[in-house]
């Protein structure tokens, strides 16, 4: 029996409210014997339900489904979301909209072999890192245009979605990084962040109060003097990581 995880076949989870969408993925998959499809999703809902309990390696997302969109399951998903998710969508519009989801790629309806190919190959690529499991850091390198800059995770204070990257503020000074938010909330799960909107993540060590603001959502103040939005979406997380009763 082979139990080397890098040569295990690429668990593949296909979730479109289309059949005829679901079957042409399927069909470009079921060519690749490396790859076992272990599921298809009629619904965003659906895929919240077997996202968690089948454990893919990739997943193919519909953007535009009724009740819960391809970025709706992201959100919820979060830090439990699988290594390598590919959108699969009719429009183009959301491109830019995907990659700050943390996508690793988009296709758009009607693809053609040669680009759904790319696409496979960057997940499987994705995913032999991710099964190399790499020790935690506790830096960040950051490529600037005078070299590399190395900053401890521990001295962040928070972090926001800027188009394909995402931007660390630290002490007051900011630094550009080419990761999504949600590589980096998967990266900071060991550490005392919590991601509070689509585009914000913040290190709890630095939260020094809620508060409602005038349109009657809250906020999460910091100790940089910054106020960030708490999204409805990330309350209950942020509940569980602080231990609030409330909102």
């Amino acid at each position: 029996m082979n139990t080397n995880p890098h040569s295990a076949p690429v668990r593949a989870l296909v979730v479109d409210d289309e059949p005829l969408s679901r079957s042409n993925v399927t069909t470009l998959l079921r060519e690749h014997p490396d790859v076992a499809i272990i599921g298809e999703c009629g619904s965003g809902t659906d895929a919240l339900t077997q996202i968690p309990r089948l454990k893919p390696d990739v997943v193919f997302l519909d953007v535009e489904m009724p009740e819960c969109d391809g970025f709706d399951v992201l959100e919820m998903l979060g830090p439990k979301a699988p290594p390598a998710v590919v959108f699969v969508t009719a429009y183009d519009r959301y491109a830019v909209q995907a990659f700050e989801a943390g996508a690793l790629d988009y296709l758009v309806k009607p693809f053609d072999r040669v680009r759904f190919e790319r696409a496979l190959e960057r997940a499987k690529e994705r995913i032999a890192y991710s099964r190399s499991a790499p020790r935690p850091l506790d830096t960040i390198a950051i490529k600037g245009l005078r070299g590399i800059t190395f900053v401890k995770i521990a001295e962040i204070d928070w972090i926001e979605a800027s188009d394909y990257y995402s931007r660390l503020h630290i002490a007051g000074k900011s630094h550009l990084l080419r990761r999504s938010m949600a590589e980096l909330e998967k990266d900071l799960e060991a550490f005392s962040f919590c991601r509070i909107h689509r585009s914000t993540i913040v290190n709890l060590d630095r939260v020094s109060a809620l508060e409602l603001n005038e349109h009657g959502e809250y906020d999460v103040l910091l100790a940089d003097g910054t106020r960030h939005r708490l999204s409805r979406g990330y309350r209950r997380k942020f509940q569980a990581a602080t231990g609030c009763t409330s909102p």
